[in-house]
């Protein structure tokens, strides 16, 4: 019987050999993490490995049913609905999803590939974060397809990789201030190093010199995304009721609920006071009060697009490798249209 079995693991991986148009023995260098292969054949091999569900003898984990979906911190409603986008798509396909809180927003913990290089997920779904080229080799090695949702810098060519146009969100959001007769308008961004935050950035920008008017320092403030840090930058944006701006784009809707409170607390009324427009979308925005005015970007569809990525680097599609999805503009009651008396 261990004859007729091992004659039928060669046969398997003769065949395999065959198709990708290589030897027997570049096969097995490729089963064994071996370096000694280019990465484009590697990829070919691997590739034909996993759609003819070829299982190495003794290993339980080759073909894993789990996404790994790596965050910094799991802890608001902005990693929650990524979370529910990967879930269900994975639902989809018979994959299910599991969380890692691990790192910065930029890398995981060093030690963190090791135990993935263990665990042996199907895919790996990173959040902001990126990968050194040497664990980027490790993870091919082993067949393991990586993709990044919202890259805080920007990824290499090679790289799947999922956001949205947070530069034109940027843009209609300040467009939309400006057309209600705004036009000492604040922003509160996201952390200087992410590129999401430099787009919206300069898509405010980009909104504010093409009506002729000049980008003022004083209302521009660096944040990082938190209700904690929207409210400390709101109180510096609003505590002088000589030069406060008339509205405040802040990036993210945590970080418009921050700014929320630090009105209440300065007495000032929104949307008669100061309009308010966020970034994401997130569920709780409708009933803020008043309901925020906001830029959906699309949570759910990033992290979807990103599972159907892993699926087709784990089968041979041929998807993009880098998905950019469109934001809206949401209109609800916290902004509101300047008088011509004001």
């Amino acid at each position: 019987m261990a004859s007729d079995s091992n004659s039928s693991k060669k046969v398997q991986l003769a065949d395999i050999a065959k198709k990708a148009g290589v030897s027997l023995s570049t096969v097995s260098k490729v089963l064994n993490g071996r370096p000694d292969v280019s990465d484009a054949t590697r990829s070919k091999v691997q590739k034909l490995l996993s759609k003819n569900d070829y299982q190495r003898r003794g290993s339980s984990v080759t073909n894993s049913d789990l996404i790994e979906i790596v965050f910094e911190r799991f802890d608001n409603l902005w990693g929650l609905q990524l979370l529910n986008g990967a879930v269900k798509e994975g639902h989809k396909h018979g994959l299910n999803v599991v969380i890692s809180e691990n790192g910065s927003r930029t890398h995981p913990d060093p030690e963190w590939i090791e135990g993935v290089l263990h665990r042996q997920p199907y895919g790996i779904i990173l959040v902001f974060s990126d990968l050194t080229p040497p664990e980027k080799r490790k993870l091919a090695r082993c067949g393991i397809p990586f993709a990044t949702v919202d890259p805080s810098g920007d990824p290499a060519p090679d790289n799947m990789s999922v956001l949205s146009d947070n530069w034109t969100g940027g843009l209609i959001a300040t467009r939309h201030l400006l057309s209600l007769g705004h036009t000492r308008i604040g922003i509160i961004t996201g952390p200087q190093e992410m590129m999401c935050s430099k787009a919206r950035l300069d898509g405010y920008s980009a909104a504010i010199e093409e009506r002729g008017l000049t980008v003022e320092p004083s209302l521009i403030k660096i944040g990082n995304f938190t209700t904690e840090g929207g409210f400390r930058k709101g109180i510096e944006l609003l505590k002088d009721s000589e030069n406060r701006p008339t509205a405040i784009f802040a990036g993210s809707d945590l970080q418009a609920m921050g700014v929320y409170e630090a009105a209440r607390r300065l007495n000032i009324r929104i949307p008669q006071d100061l309009s308010v427009i966020g970034f994401d979308d997130l569920q709780l925005s409708e009933f803020m009060g008043p309901a925020l005015t906001t830029i959906r970007q699309p949570l759910h569809d990033m992290a979807a697009s990103a599972v159907r990525m892993l699926i087709d680097a784990r089968t041979g599609g041929d998807g993009p490798k880098r998905v950019i999805l469109p934001t809206t503009l949401i209109q609800r009651d916290s902004a509101r249209k300047l008088t011509d008396t004001e």
